[in-house]
């Protein structure tokens, strides 16, 4: 039994040498040596590595892929033309020097973010400055990415770092100059929908004068030919008339009076005040010789 205690004691011993002497690099990591609080080595390579044991050694890892750094906060910057904007930015960066990155940051990636956001807040500016706002939302806006980019290059490297990209997320006006800008669209449009509503109350008068033209037209013409089609129709029956009228006089002289007894007598409250022996009322005292058959 001792000699099984003590090949297990052994064992364990042996096992815990190796787990404080081995590690793994990952091939996402960088590893860090470190001997009595100095940097020993830097393994960039991955796979199982060896050191010595604690306190003599020890190792952390950094993370060598892309990291991404957004803009902590948004401040205005003035371009050329004195026009206040807001940048919302981001930049991709990378590990490339570790020790002069833990020497600089140590290994908490917020050490480095917290140092890096004023450097590149102060190239945007550097960068704004010089353009105007057009420039800034459209016709420059890759250039001013570019040269902001340029000019963080020698500060990436203090800080052991290399800038992969720089991007403007988004360019705002100010509060104030946004509703300056608002206000000014609006007016805009409205003085172009009052344009276009003149042109159109315009067009409209045009084009009702000329329907009322053409509507004076047709009912003058309408008019001419009806006047022409009743005196047509009154020319043939006047003839019809004086060719009936012509065979039986007598007939002719009783339809004429009974004409204008209607014409006199067309409402109850008519008062005539005549002599009875008048001609006007020889047909109703029978004065009249009855028609021809």
């Amino acid at each position: 039994m001792n000699r099984i205690g003590l090949f297990v004691i052994g064992a364990l011993a042996a096992l815990m040498l190796a787990t404080s002497t081995l590690f793994v690099v990952d091939q996402r990591q960088v590893g860090v040596i470190y001997a009595l609080g100095e940097i020993k080595e830097v393994i960039t390579d991955p796979g199982l590595k060896l050191k010595l044991p604690p306190p003599f050694q020890n190792v952390v890892f950094l993370d060598k892929r892309v990291q991404t750094l957004d803009s902590p906060e948004t401040r205005p910057i003035f371009t050329a033309e004195k026009k206040s904007l807001i940048i919302d930015w981001l930049i991709k960066w990378r590990i490339t020097e570790p020790r002069q990155f833990i020497r600089n940051n140590g290994v908490d990636f917020r050490n480095l973010e917290a140092r890096l956001s004023p450097v590149v807040q102060a190239a945007f500016n550097e960068e704004i400055t010089k353009r105007t706002v057009q420039g800034v939302l459209s016709t420059e806006r890759e250039k001013v990415m570019s040269d902001v980019r340029l000019r963080l290059a020698d500060d990436a490297k203090s800080f052991g770092i290399e800038i992969v990209d720089v991007r403007i997320k988004r360019v705002d006006f100010v509060a104030d100059i946004t509703d300056s800008v608002y206000r000014r669209m609006v007016s805009e449009r409205t003085q172009v929908a009052n344009e276009l509503r003149s042109r159109g109350n315009a067009e409209g008068e045009k084009i009702r004068a000329d329907a009322d033209r053409q509507r004076e037209v047709i009912v003058a013409e309408a008019y001419r030919d009806a006047q022409k089609i009743k005196g047509a129709g009154d020319a043939k029956a006047s003839i019809l008339y004086a060719d009936a009228f012509g065979r039986d006089p007598q007939f002719a002289q009783f339809y004429r009076s009974l004409e204008a007894y209607r014409a006199t007598f067309r409402s109850r409250s008519d008062v005539m005040v005549l002599d009875p022996n008048n001609d006007f009322f020889r047909a109703m005292q029978g004065g009249a010789p009855a028609p021809r058959r």
